[in-house]
């Protein structure tokens, strides 16, 4: 697995094409943060709860280590 420039330091980030990573966070362009607005931009958050369940799941299959 390749060293991912947009990785928060953890070493367990697995980031989609869309910037988001398994553990909520996403890529602002400059770094990995949790975004506040997202609620209240009207995203639909049950289908971003569902991807990052979905890439926690590939996470935990493939060995990753948290902590």
């Amino acid at each position: 697995m390749s060293e991912d420039p947009r990785c928060c330091g953890t070493g367990t980030c697995i980031i989609n094409a869309d910037g988001m990573c398994w553990c909520g966070q996403r890529w602002n362009g400059e770094t990995m943060c949790f975004h506040k607005s997202d609620a209240s931009a009207g995203l639909n958050t049950h289908a971003v709860d569902a991807e990052i369940e979905e890439l926690s799941a590939a996470a935990s299959g493939a060995g990753v280590q948290n902590g």
